[in-house]
């Protein structure tokens, strides 16, 4: 059966511990992407990394693995959760199914990394792709520089890579999109 982890991105702290905003794995477009794969015979999970608001690689990961993770799972992640999934799959050998990420970041500047210490501490594996059956990055023009260097980065590195560039979705949050539908992701997941 196949199955999908959707790996939710870094939000601030003042967001994180406000009672009013939803968690950041049920806000956004991730709920109801969730939703439209479950219906569509695909068993999705949106788990809630630890400490989202100063994300540690090694407790990210830990969380991440969980799950189970094999050739019939898709991996979905947004922002820092792209930016983990990129690190996870070039530190480790596993095979997976289809690989989505959207408006990647790993911080090409180092502007974070003294909040997030280890967190991009990697090498991007060149050959990753290989054990995918394959990787979309989707993007939007007017997203923050930093998510557009590191599509630039992903591009220039990893081969075979499929990116997808939108006009005015920001960093594909709900303020930016103004929705929670995210029908282009839905439809290059279940092609």
């Amino acid at each position: 059966m196949e199955k999908a982890l959707i790996i939710h991105g870094y939000p601030d702290k003042e967001e994180y511990f406000d009672p009013s905003k939803a968690s950041p794995s049920n806000c956004h477009w991730i709920p109801w992407m969730q939703k439209q794969l479950i219906v569509n015979g695909i068993l999705a999970q949106t788990p809630e990394m630890p400490d989202a608001w100063e994300p540690r690689y090694i407790k990210w990961k830990e969380e991440f693995e969980q799950f189970t993770i094999d050739k019939n799972t898709i991996l979905i992640g947004h922002s820092c959760g792209a930016g983990f999934l990129v690190r996870w799959l070039s530190e480790n050998k596993t095979i997976v199914g289809k690989v989505f990420l959207v408006a990647p970041w790993i911080d090409p500047s180092g502007e974070k990394k003294k909040d997030i210490l280890d967190f991009f501490d990697f090498i991007i594996d060149p050959l990753l792709e290989e054990r995918t059956n394959g990787i979309t990055v989707f993007i939007s023009d007017d997203d923050d520089l930093p998510m557009l260097n590191t599509v630039k980065i992903l591009e220039d590195t990893i081969k075979n890579i499929k990116i997808i560039k939108m006009h005015n979705k920001g960093h594909f949050v709900f303020g930016d999109m103004g929705a929670v539908e995210f029908p282009e992701l839905l439809e290059e997941i279940i092609k």
